[in-house]
């Protein structure tokens, strides 16, 4: 070995020792800071249109669920304070005739006010108008159909829109769960296209798909929740009002009193 063959062969040896006594930072700083992260608003942005439009239909179902949740619980909470009202007047009234002398417009909310008005109208009918006339048998059961009849009424109105509730908390889990599967078979579609299994190919198509789930559950879970709370609610006007449109037809046929 001659002399400037010694002298490379040490140039080597040292530069091969300070490379491993570099920091792994130091080392590789292409593989720690070069990758770009993923958004998820550009995911949404770039994903296949089948994505696009599950997305699309899934932030309607949530719009449209939070419409309903606040106006039903508008509706409960109107129903239910001018209901607490009516209930006092009825309680403290001596008779169906002076209850409906005081005027029902200040109870419009109320479902109790809208039956005690059907049967007091149809009881007014049946008795042309003769105060403290006691109905026969076959008036009084006609009185006692019409009641019942209004407060079944009135419970689908209080339960109007909660099938569609219903129907989002059942459903928008299962369209979100077309987009993930769409979404990840067209990740597999790529890496066959591109003969290629690298994580920035795949990565960013399950992502998007991920997102559909999500998207499928934020939509579901409080459509669901509201939903069995609307129903218990409503189960609990619903056999208050059955009992009271019995109340006031047995009291229709004593004549009102």
């Amino acid at each position: 070995m001659t002399f400037l063959e010694a002298l490379e062969a040490g140039n080597l040896a040292n530069a091969s020792i300070a490379v491993a006594l570099q920091p792994d930072g130091a080392a590789a700083p292409a593989a720690s800071g070069g990758g770009d992260r993923l958004d998820p608003v550009q995911l949404v942005l770039h994903a296949s249109i089948p994505v696009k439009l599950v997305l699309v239909v899934l932030v309607a179902f949530s719009v449209l669920c939070w419409i309903v949740i606040f106006a039903k619980a508008l509706h409960l909470m109107r129903a239910r304070g001018d209901s607490d009202r009516f209930m006092k007047a009825f309680d403290s009234a001596g008779s169906l005739d002076a209850l409906a002398q005081q005027g029902l417009s200040g109870f419009k909310g109320s479902p109790f006010a809208r039956i005690f008005a059907t049967a007091y109208d149809e009881m007014v009918r049946l008795t042309k108008g003769e105060r403290g006339r006691r109905l026969d048998d076959a008036q009084g059961t006609h009185v006692e159909s019409i009641t019942r009849r209004a407060a079944a009424s009135e419970v689908t109105h209080l339960e109007s829109w909660m099938s569609l509730l219903g129907t989002i908390g059942s459903t928008a889990p299962f369209i979100g769960l077309f987009g993930t599967v769409y979404g990840i078979m067209d990740a597999f579609l790529s890496i066959g296209n591109q003969q290629s299994a690298n994580l920035p190919v795949v990565a960013p198509k399950i992502a998007e798909a991920l997102i559909a789930t999500a998207i499928g559950l934020v939509a579901a879970i409080p459509s669901v929740m509201a939903y069995n709370y609307f129903s218990r609610r409503v189960g609990e006007l619903a056999d208050i009002m059955d009992a009271f449109a019995a109340d006031v037809a047995s009291r229709a046929k004593l004549g009102g009193v």
